[in-house]
């Protein structure tokens, strides 16, 4: 695909580089050139120094011809007129957009095709407040990815001394839960990904990602870690668009306090929130911490835009006393050098954005795409299509099919029901199948798996 990103940023730096390995045209448009340069020397791409809204640096990049123009400056008016100019002179078949304010999001029918023509909106700040949110109702999990309406789940774990599970093969948990349906998609040894066998044995320290119906979630991870009991009392650092957003998410249901130091934003919090406490300081204060009870605190969210603040507001509560800490980090470099140490849970906002944007570039029917170990592996939910004739995988059991390796099919969702992939299972025209791919090199043959041959028309 002929791919025009506008942006040079983290968000669209990460895309281009997840792109530009995967065989695509792509040209990166900013302002800085430092930035394009800095992009150039790493990737295969082309890149134009200039505006990203205007019609001669759009036709300098290619808009032309471009299958898809991906709008993720900093800017979200540059995002929707560079949308408009594409759609007006150059016709430019999909259009995608990062849209940040509210303002905007909320009035129905601005993004049409005879408004601003946009066919598909990225909110950042939704994405990593849903990402958040799952986290915090499924205490103890890393990651927890929703599949088909959020009827199956994709959760990873990191295994603990002494769980039911440790130290057996993998057969065994079938046997143990005879009444539960789950597989296990993939599990990361020291950084390492094995693919899962029957005869695997999980190790302490493994993480484990399965896959299961959303009612059999809670079940599975109690047989791989001590549930941690339900957090009630939340503590978030920064009142900004994140943090107000899961506030307003989790106020009626937790006990939920923000920490923000702009006295203004803290006013307009109050306002705007029903039973949150909102609180004036800074997170890096130890006394303000220890004079709102910081070691009753379930999970300490940190959601500043600072990365360092976070890091450290984060590493201090944990130190006086929060069962657990949540930390947004923005420099990628960042996330593996904290997580895993006095720091829980480090979240990537790029990351949990990249899998919305790789959803609409995927060949063939996608319908959802989540980015995983920070880009290392990715899992699809795809439909399939036609026949036994047109398609490789429609009529076939999964022990069948051809996957390619390193990819592992976890669950099939037909209607309402949840089908874990077992091999006898056979695959029907309209099912969503959802795969764990391990080796990125491996999409395009995934994607040419659920394209369907000529004779389907």
């Amino acid at each position: 695909m002929k791919i025009i990103i506008l942006g040079a940023g983290q968000v669209g730096g990460t895309l281009a580089e997840h792109l530009a390995h995967e065989e695509n045209d792509i040209t990166v448009v900013d302002t800085s050139g430092e930035r394009l340069r800095e992009l150039h020397n790493r990737l295969d791409i082309r890149t134009v120094s200039g505006p990203a809204s205007y019609p001669m640096v759009l036709r300098q990049a290619g808009c032309e011809d471009a299958d898809m123009l991906i709008a993720v400056t900093n800017s979200d008016e540059v995002n929707m007129i560079a949308c408009q100019v594409a759609h007006t002179l150059f016709r430019t078949p999909t259009k995608i957009a990062r849209v940040r304010a509210t303002a905007y999001l909320t009035r129905k029918g601005l993004f049409a095709h005879d408004a601003v023509p946009i066919d598909v909106l990225i909110s950042p700040e939704q994405v990593v407040t849903d990402h958040i949110r799952r986290l915090i109702e499924y205490p103890g999990a890393l990651q927890v990815l929703e599949f088909a309406g959020g009827q199956a789940q994709l959760v990873a774990v990191k295994a603990f001394y002494g769980g039911p599970l440790v130290g057996q093969e993998l057969g065994f948990l079938r046997r143990h839960m005879p009444n539960v349906d789950t597989r296990v998609a993939a599990i990361y040894r020291r950084n390492r990904p094995i693919i899962p066998r029957g005869d695997t044995v999980i190790e302490a320290d493994d993480e484990v990602f399965f896959i299961a119906a959303r009612r059999d979630i809670r079940t599975v991870m109690s047989e791989l870690r001590r549930l941690d009991r339900d957090f009630r009392r939340i503590v978030i650092a920064g009142g900004g668009n994140i943090g107000e957003r899961l506030a307003e998410n989790l106020e009626h249901s937790h006990q939920v306090k923000i920490i923000e130091h702009n006295l203004e934003r803290c006013t307009t919090l109050s306002e705007r929130l029903d039973r949150t406490v909102v609180l004036h300081g800074s997170a890096t204060s130890k006394r303000l911490l220890l004079e709102e009870n910081i070691e009753d605190c379930d999970i300490f969210c940190a959601l500043t835009n600072d990365d360092e603040v976070n890091i450290m507001s984060s590493m201090l509560a944990k130190r006086l006393g929060a069962k657990k800490v949540l930390t947004l980090i923005n420099n990628a470099a960042y996330v593996d050098l904290v997580q895993g140490g006095e720091i829980d849970i480090a979240i990537s906002p790029q990351q949990a954005t990249i899998g919305s944007l790789l959803t609409h570039v995927r060949r063939g029917d996608i319908v959802n795409v989540h980015s995983l170990r920070r880009g290392a592996a990715e899992a699809i939910e795809a439909i399939a299509h036609g026949d036994s004739r047109s398609s490789k995988v429609v009529g076939r059991a999964i022990d069948e099919i051809d996957l390619p390796s390193g990819t592992t099919i976890g669950a099939i969702v037909r209607g309402k029901e949840v089908l874990i992939a077992h091999g006898d299972v056979v695959v029907e025209s309209g099912d969503h199948v959802i795969l764990f791919v391990i080796d990125k090199r491996r999409i395009r043959d995934v994607e040419r798996l659920f394209q369907v041959g000529l004779t389907f028309f």
